[in-house]
C-alpha cells in the first residue's frame, strides 16, 4: 500500500504550462529539479508528490489508484475513466485547455444536422474517442454505424477512403476548411477544458487524501473567483455612512458579495469623508466607475483579487456527499 499522496499533470505542451501557471497563480507552484525529470514537488503541499504524464494516462492512473489526482482534458476524462465509477471529478471548470470534440463531414454532403444522418446506414466514423463518440451517436439516434480508432492525422480519413466523416478536437475549425470539411451545426459532442479528477477509494479511505483534495479546492475555488472580480476603493464625502450606503444600494453594480464595506477617512480639511470598498465583476467594471462617480465617489482605485474565499465551495460541499455515499 503506498503511504505518499500523488498528483498528475500533463507531460508536455500547451496544457502543461497552462497547468503550471494556474497552480503557481493559485499559491501551487511546481518546482521541478530537473526538466527531465518526472517528478516533482509543491512546496506549499508537502507530503504531496507530482508526476508528470501524457494527459490519456493521467486519467488511467487516478481509475487504477497509482495516483491520487490529476489535472487534465475533460475530454479524455470521459473517454478513459471507465465504468467502474472510480474516476471524481472534483473540479470541472479549470479555466484553460478549453476545446471541443466534434463531428465533422465532407464539405459537399447535403447535411447540416446530424439527425440528418440517421438515414445513412453503414456510416463510418474516423476518431481517437471511440467511448464518447458511440455515446453520443447512439443518443442522437444514429444506428448502424460504424467507428475507426486512429491515431494519426484524422482529416484525411474521409479524403482516401476509409471513413466517411470524423470526430475531433476542433478550434478555429481551420484545419477542417483545409481539408474540405466541415463541423455540422449541431454536432459538438463534447466540450472540454482542464479538469481536478481524483480516486473514488483513495478519497473515501484515506482521509488524508480526502484533506488535500479539499486544499486544493479552497486554494482553486478561491483563485478562480479571485480572477472574476477587482476590489475597488473610492472616497465619498458625507458625515452618515448610512446615508453613503443607501446611495449605493441604489446602483445595482455597487452591491458587492454582500454589500459595501465604509470606514471613516481622517480628511486633513476637516472635512467627513468616508472611504469605500467592494468587489465589482471584471466585466462590469466600467458601469461600477460610472455609479461610483454618479453618487459622489472620486479618487476611485481598481486593484486585482488573488482568492477569494467563500464559507464552503459549493464544490468541497458535493465532494463531501460523494464521500458520504461511496
Amino acid at each position: 500500500m503506498r503511504t505518499d499522496i500523488r498528483l498528475a499533470l500533463p507531460s508536455k505542451g500547451r496544457l502543461e504550462q497552462d497547468a503550471l501557471e494556474f497552480l503557481a497563480d493559485s499559491g501551487l507552484r511546481v518546482e521541478k529539479p530537473n526538466p527531465r525529470q518526472y517528478m516533482a514537488r509543491i512546496p506549499n503541499l508537502p507530503g504531496l508528490t507530482v508526476i508528470f504524464q501524457r494527459p490519456g494516462d493521467i486519467v488511467v492512473s487516478v481509475r487504477e489508484g497509482s495516483v491520487d489526482f490529476g489535472i487534465t482534458g475533460l475530454d479524455v476524462t470521459e473517454e478513459r475513466r471507465g465504468s467502474a465509477n472510480e474516476v471524481v471529478v472534483i473540479h470541472e471548470a479549470l479555466g484553460f485547455g478549453g476545446c471541443k470534440l466534434a463531428l465533422a463531414v465532407p464539405e459537399e454532403w447535403p447535411v447540416e444536422r446530424v439527425e440528418q444522418l440517421r438515414d445513412r446506414y453503414g456510416l463510418r466514423i474516423a476518431t481517437k474517442y471511440p467511448v464518447v463518440t458511440r455515446r453520443y451517436l447512439e443518443a442522437n439516434g444514429i444506428a448502424g454505424f460504424s467507428l475507426i480508432d486512429v491515431e494519426g492525422t484524422l482529416e484525411v480519413a474521409p479524403a482516401i477512403g476509409y471513413a466517411d466523416a470524423i470526430v475531433d478536437l476542433v478550434s478555429s475549425g481551420q484545419t477542417l476548411r483545409d481539408n474540405r470539411l466541415r463541423a455540422l451545426s449541431d454536432g459538438v459532442v463534447l466540450r472540454s477544458q482542464a479538469g481536478l479528477i481524483a480516486n473514488r477509494v483513495a478519497l473515501t479511505t484515506r482521509p488524508e487524501v480526502l484533506t488535500v483534495a479539499h486544499q486544493l479546492l479552497e486554494l482553486v475555488e478561491a483563485h478562480l473567483r479571485g480572477q472574476e472580480n477587482y476590489m475597488v476603493v473610492a472616497n465619498m464625502r458625507g458625515p452618515d455612512p448610512d446615508i453613503i450606503a443607501r446611495d449605493l444600494f441604489l446602483q445595482p453594480e455597487l452591491n458587492g458579495l454582500q454589500g459595501p464595506t465604509i470606514a471613516p477617512v481622517y480628511a486633513h480639511t476637516g472635512e467627513r469623508w468616508h472611504s469605500v470598498t467592494i468587489i465589482v465583476r471584471k466585466d462590469h467594471i466600467i458601469p461600477a466607475v460610472k455609479a461610483l462617480r454618479a453618487v459622489g465617489g472620486s479618487g476611485v482605485i481598481v486593484m486585482p483579487v488573488t482568492y477569494i474565499f467563500e464559507e464552503e465551495p459549493e464544490r468541497a460541499r458535493r465532494l463531501n456527499d460523494v464521500v458520504a455515499t461511496s
